[in-house]
């Protein structure tokens, strides 16, 4: 993937509009002309909604494969071979972690400078209710990045407004703010967001429903940061009533079938309430790559996919009740086959002009079988040339998609509302949320029962299956940790993290012979600690601002505004 800039540019990020590619979606379009200034911009409706398209993309181009790494490497959901992050050895040099970190803070600049430029350029014509939409989708942008930021980093630095930290030359010695601090200004951020957003918004575009479910997860999250055993019951309450909100106000639903969610067709789904909208264009930051680092060697045409070695981990599977050694698949949560494909596996929306993907035919038949853990990625993954062109009209390209990437999504906020209302309490039988939960688990297990009383390990479960390989798991772990830090790290320690041998052979002849197929008899269990839940600050961010390595410093809030 190609690099960002490193953290060096966060402050002195320069807001400037990336002109000249052609959308496959029309609201991501951004204007051809190439004579546009800051000044001479921001003069229409249409070109305000323009300044904030890119960030739909563009500046998140290099966390993706951290955002995966990350999410599913990190937390066991993943096997990634030697990678760092399946090991917990990362250190301060990782590509990725550098990518991953002046991508964040880039997102960030760019966000304040669209919030500054609507203020101050935005001409007398275009309307009140377009600038603060515009700049309400900014915010929850920004919030999102200061939500990873958080949750990977721990104390990070407050960056409420770029063009003043440029004017006072304090750019490279700014101190990181407390955690309580950071998500107090999620919240702040989002709550100004949820004022200016309208109650809906074209498809595909955030709307206040977008900041209520995002808020509801920030205050879930926060609920236990500085608890014991326990957590806060008041900012349980604020993510139930959140989360309550958009199931009960914002019109949206389940799509029918959970593998739809998932398909360049739906990228703009009413179950999405936040995505990276991708686009195939001749701006390289804006499209999809991760088909490349996910798919099976010569999924696509362009021989651009790399990722069959690698796989959703014998851990996940038996999650899902699978297992990688046994030949026939009796599987009856659909979740699991639009997450992982297995033996026997037959897709028929990947590779639609060739009668559908058979995996076994595929991956086992046509040559040595890749995947060490006997499962290879579905997710992310869009198929061939002609499935993307059936799914949203263009072709797609060498590394490059139109596939959005789900970050919250409505199924997330159902479960979230239901832990919310469990809150402290080993069960509970409440009738909203066991309906929340009974919707997520029903759509996709065939002949469920609906449960009549949940517990906090049905949700964490559930939390698991249904959002399996979306970049989100390690965070579950990260807030778990805050106030069960033992039980957080004896979990992970309990994975099975490792691979299978024998897999090819056994595969291609159908014959199991326990002393040639078996799962690794000495798998590296990874010294995790406490310290381990907050990532290394990348040396490029610590030779500009070697403050990043001192204690925090109190923010007060009440110094800033929108």
């Amino acid at each position: 993937m190609k690099r960002f800039n490193n953290i060096s540019k966060y402050l002195i990020f320069t807001i400037l509009i990336s002109f000249g590619f052609v959308s496959c979606e029309e609201f991501l379009s951004r204007p051809t002309e190439d004579n546009y200034t800051v000044d001479n911009f921001y003069q229409t409706d249409e070109q305000c909604f323009q300044a904030v398209n890119p960030v739909y993309n563009s500046p998140w181009y290099d966390f993706q494969r951290g955002f995966f790494k990350i999410g599913e490497v990190l937390s066991g959901n993943y096997y990634w071979g030697s990678s760092p992050y399946l090991t917990f050895t990362i250190n301060s040099t990782d590509e990725d972690l550098v990518n991953m970190s002046a991508s964040l803070w880039s997102v960030n600049a760019y966000c304040n400078g669209i919030i500054e430029n609507i203020d101050l350029k935005a001409g007398k014509n275009v309307k009140e209710s377009t600038k603060n939409t515009v700049k309400g989708e900014a915010l929850v942008w920004k919030a999102m990045a200061y939500f990873y930021l958080v949750r990977c980093f721990g104390e990070v630095p407050i960056i409420h407004n770029n063009s003043a930290e440029i004017a006072s030359g304090n750019y490279n010695n700014v101190y990181k703010a407390t955690i309580p601090n950071v998500y107090d200004y999620i919240i702040m951020t989002l709550e100004k967001a949820i004022e200016w957003l309208p109650t809906s918004n074209q498809p595909g575009r955030i709307d206040r429903y977008s900041a209520y479910g995002l808020l509801s997860k920030v205050y879930l999250t926060k609920s236990g940061y500085g608890m014991s055993g326990t957590r806060n019951a008041s900012d349980l309450a604020k993510a139930a009533e959140y989360a309550k909100k958009v199931i009960d106000e914002s019109g949206r639903s389940l799509l029918p079938v959970y593998s739809d969610v998932f398909r360049l067709k739906n990228n703009f789904s009413e179950e999405s309430l936040l995505a990276w909208h991708w686009v195939v264009s001749n701006n390289w930051t804006s499209q999809n790559t991760l088909q490349s680092d996910l798919g099976i060697v010569g999924f696509d045409e362009y021989g651009a996919t790399w990722g069959g070695y690698r796989g959703p981990s014998v851990d996940l599977q038996q999650a899902f009740g699978e297992n990688a050694l046994n030949l026939t698949r009796n599987n009856n949560d659909a979740r699991r086959k639009a997450t992982m494909m297995m033996y026997g596996d037959k897709y028929d929306y990947f590779w639609v002009d060739k009668g559908g993907f058979d995996y076994t035919q595929f991956a086992v038949k046509s040559m040595e079988y890749q995947s060490a853990t006997g499962a290879n990625e579905v997710k992310h993954l869009v198929g061939n040339d002609n499935d993307h062109i059936i799914g949203c009209g263009t072709s797609m390209s060498r590394m490059a998609t139109s596939l959005s990437t789900h970050l919250l999504r409505l199924s997330d906020v159902y479960l979230i509302y239901a832990e919310a209302v469990l809150g402290n309490n080993a069960t509970t039988s409440d009738p909203s949320a066991l309906k929340a939960f009974n919707a997520v688990r029903g759509r996709s297990v065939q002949g469920y029962e609906p449960k009549t009383s949940i517990t906090w390990n049905d949700i964490w479960k559930e939390r698991r299956l249904e959002l399996a390989c979306e970049g989100d798991r390690w965070y579950d772990y990260v807030r778990w940790h805050y106030y069960e830090p033992a039980k957080a790290i004896a979990e992970l320690k309990a994975q099975k993290r490792s691979w299978y041998a024998g897999l090819n052979n056994y595969y291609k002849t159908g014959t199991f012979n326990a002393a040639d197929v078996y799962y690794d008899a000495n798998p590296s269990i990874p010294n995790i600690t406490d310290a381990h839940f907050k990532l290394p600050f990348p040396d490029t961010d610590l030779t500009m601002n070697p403050n990043l390595l001192k204690d925090p410093v109190e923010f007060d809030l009440s110094t800033i505004h929108y």
